[in-house]
């Protein structure tokens, strides 16, 4: 039996911590020094009768002398030239396309090869005078050109209705069946299909018409290329996937494509490999600096995951472009923060020691830590030493104080995390929409998601630190998916080794339905909230920065745990995805 709509279902009515959490009158904190705080030890040992749990987590597919072993020839003035010689030669295509076709080929075609990014003053021009045509009137065009322009226009901001579909559809509003036999323009239409907003039936319409009928799309009739892009994107869509994962798979698929623009291919190679060079040097010097070997949480908490690759993958694929390197070390920091102290409240703290070290973190003080374990002192210097050093680099940058802004955030994830560790010490199991209002903040999406703002060097506005602080539906949406996705991968090894249920098994316990349509419940709610995550990036009037933090952070998290804990327990299938993204070049031959 399947629940009505549940109550998280509408961002509006997510239930969230207690008031008091997000709005106490703290006074803004000045910061008046960069330098850490240090603690002294030992004044409270771990207790020895404390039963703690291990996970048995498997090592990181990238330690120290792996990451320092990475080495690319993609660097230098030489390669500098070359790349800047085709932007320039790619830039020049702009302005001899006449026609909006063309405009939406190539600025797809620069998209899906990642580098779309050079040029987005040309697109978001070329996009405009598209825009400026009546699209409700335009009867020459066929499926695959009109679901494009849909696609293209909507991704960027501009207005465009799903009417302009209304002409392929027959007389009892279902997609005509003579679309089947416009197979490109079927799986256009699919893509443009995940674009959808809450309440477009037409493109709900067209989503379930092109699914059932490229299912049954025979390679011997449209070639075994068309055939592969087909079932890529029925694994995942295009809206859903991480754009440089993406860019490698078309990279090696354009090269076969009978329209193929040698110049596109040659931009599209070298661009990738001499960013995955400045990756390589990113994470080659974060892994040496002083701030993660001061750390040391992987030493003093043997217990927890020390994660400096799979930390720094996930900042790359929320800020992947070349010149974020400053930006993806601050977020792997509160990346590896977040999965220490995550660890502390699923493993190790007894529920004592765990209300004691929240309340610290509510209290945002260190006079308030004499009472905790060593371990957790440890912990929580390392959190009040980070955070109050990006508060007063930003403090110095913008002249904006935002220390309380960062500690509510880490207070009301911690707050989170011991709500699910006493629901698994008494062994209870909650319904699926009581787990769903305290998991969409347990999985650190707004943590994330303000984090990657702030460290952005972006300028910072009033309605973006609103949008933080007060959880706004772009936060919310995208934190829910954050957690069905996350679930999804790992929920069974989490299960195994003692956690509390996770969304799938919630939702078995209170309908007493099987795994199989547990997960396809789940998968049901993660697209309905991708449709208002949608809206909301669309209507929205905060910056594009935080906008795009908050889709690609979905994308990275569909990388990880698609077939399975790719973070926790990373199988072969995840290893091979990120060897091609930070170690593996594109060979340069065609």
């Amino acid at each position: 039996m399947a629940l009505p709509l549940l109550s998280f279902y509408n961002p509006c009515s997510i239930s969230l911590l207690p008031p008091s959490i997000r709005h106490s009158k703290i006074a803004p904190r000045t910061v008046n020094m960069p330098k850490h705080i240090t603690c002294t030890l030992s004044t409270q040992t771990v207790d020895p009768t404390i039963n703690r749990r291990s996970a048995n987590f498997q090592q990181s597919f990238g330690d120290y002398d792996f990451i320092q072993s990475l080495k690319t020839d993609y660097t230098g003035e030489v390669y500098e030239r070359q790349i800047e010689k085709l932007k320039d030669d790619v830039r020049c295509l702009f302005k001899k396309v006449d026609q909006d076709l063309a405009r939406l080929k190539l600025i797809d075609t620069l998209q899906h090869l990642g580098v779309g990014y050079h040029y987005k003053n040309e697109i978001k021009e070329a996009l405009s005078i598209i825009s400026i045509h009546d699209n409700n009137t335009r009867m020459e065009d066929d499926l695959y050109t009109t679901s494009l322009r849909f696609r293209l226009l909507r991704r960027h901001g501009f207005e465009v209705s799903q009417d302009i579909f209304n002409r392929f559809m027959d007389q009892k509003g279902n997609l005509m069946e003579s679309t089947c036999k416009d197979v490109k323009g079927m799986l256009s239409l699919y893509e443009a299909s995940y674009l959808a907003f809450e309440g477009e039936i037409v493109l709900d319409e067209a989503k379930a018409f092109t699914i059932k009928h490229l299912k049954d799309v025979n390679e011997k009739k449209v070639g075994k290329n068309l055939k592969r892009q087909i079932d890529h994107a029925l694994e995942i869509p295009l809206h859903w996937r991480m754009p440089r994962f993406e860019a490698r798979w078309y990279i090696e698929t354009y090269v076969v494509e009978e329209d193929v623009n040698p110049l596109l291919f040659e931009l599209a190679k070298l661009d990738y490999n001499m960013v995955q060079a400045k990756y390589q040097t990113n994470v080659k010097a974060m892994s040496r600096k002083v701030w993660w070997r001061n750390l040391e949480l992987g030493k003093h908490l043997s217990f927890s995951r020390d994660r400096l690759m799979e930390c720094f993958l996930w900042a790359l694929g929320i800020m992947s472009e070349p010149e974020f390197g400053p930006n993806r070390e601050a977020l792997t920091k509160v990346n590896q923060l977040i999965t220490t102290i995550d660890d502390v409240y699923d493993l190790y703290g007894s529920i004592e020691e765990l209300e004691l070290f929240t309340d610290a973190i509510d209290r945002w003080d260190v006079n308030s830590i004499e009472k905790l374990p060593d371990y957790m002192k440890i912990c929580f210097m390392a959190l009040f030493n980070t955070t109050n050093e990006m508060a007063y680099e930003i403090l110095k940058a913008q002249g904006l104080e935002i220390t309380r802004i960062l500690k509510n955030l880490w207070a009301d994830l911690c707050k989170s995390y011991l709500v699910e560790a006493k629901w698994y010490c008494n062994g209870y199991t909650p319904t699926l929409d009581e787990y769903l209002s305290n998991a969409w903040i347990s999985i650190s999406g707004p943590v994330v998601l303000g984090n990657a703002y702030l460290s952005s060097k972006t300028k910072i506005t009033k309605n973006a630190l609103v949008c933080i602080e007060k959880y706004s539906n772009l936060i919310r949406s995208s934190s829910l998916i954050f957690r069905l996705w996350d679930d999804w991968g790992t929920s069974k090894d989490e299960l195994e080794r003692g956690d509390v249920p996770k969304s799938i098994q919630c939702y078995m316990h209170e309908t007493g339905a099987p795994e199989e349509v547990a997960r396809e419940h789940i998968r049901g709610i993660i697209s309905d909230t991708w449709k208002k995550l949608n809206k909301e990036s669309f209507s929205c009037s905060l910056p594009e920065s935080l906008i795009n933090a908050a889709l690609d952070v979905l994308r990275m998290a569909q990388c990880y745990y698609e077939f399975g804990d790719g973070f926790g327990s990373p199988d072969n299938e995840t290893k091979e995805r990120f060897r091609s993204l930070l170690v593996e070049p594109i060979s340069v031959t065609k």
